[in-house]
């Protein structure tokens, strides 16, 4: 297991060294045996240590004496619902966050969208966080997608591992910036569905780097 801590604390601390969330703001987790290890609540980056990382198992049980972050219960959820989910990143990123506050989904405007998996990268609607209600809509919005966005609030992105769901992130709010920015000259141009199948179908075989 501290293997699998230190990990987690490794891509928590970089959510502030990449500018991808600030100080306590977003969460990581990582599947672990019946369950997973998640980022606490509360807690300066910065000062994370591996004995504050909390297991929590699927059915939503934990050490009491420990304090989850304060939306474990989407991870818990997408976990349970997601087989292929190994490792989630949620964040408070720039400029997926402005543009989530328009509640609106990142659309065909680039070929690169197509790396969440689908044709467009959606946004879920807006529910206070912690809630099951988030939760329902979150795994919405991720409905054959490994990304989305949550309205007036951030993205979230889930992977085989840390490293590929923290990229995912960074592409996610890459791709928000360079969508804003094109929405300041008008209105994009955007690809067609046919395209948009064709893309998906390389972007399997598709490596980074």
């Amino acid at each position: 297991m501290n293997s699998s801590k230190k990990e987690v604390v490794k891509f928590a601390k970089m959510l502030n060294d990449k500018k991808l969330s600030a100080l306590r703001s977003g969460n990581i987790s990582l599947r672990y045996k019946n369950g997973f290890l998640i980022t606490p609540s509360g807690q300066k980056y910065s000062s994370l240590k591996e004995k504050d990382i909390v297991y929590i198992n699927l059915d939503g049980e934990y050490n009491k004496n420990q304090k989850p972050s304060s939306e474990w219960r989407f991870h818990q959820d997408i976990y349970n619902s997601k087989k292929n989910a190994k490792a989630i990143v949620h964040s408070h990123s720039t400029n997926a966050t402005a543009l989530s506050t328009h509640n609106k989904k990142i659309p065909s405007f680039h070929y690169m969208v197509a790396l969440a998996g689908g044709i467009d990268i959606k946004c879920a609607k807006y529910a206070t966080y912690g809630t099951r209600e988030l939760s329902k809509n979150i795994l919405k919005a991720l409905k054959n997608r490994s990304a989305c966005l949550i309205a007036n609030h951030g993205q979230i992105t889930f992977g085989q591992s840390l490293s590929e769901a923290f990229e995912l992130a960074e592409e996610v709010d890459n791709l928000a910036k360079q969508y804003i920015k094109a929405l300041v000259i008008g209105r994009p141009k955007l690809l067609s569905l046919s395209e948009m199948k064709k893309v998906l179908s390389k972007s399997k075989t598709y490596k980074r780097g």
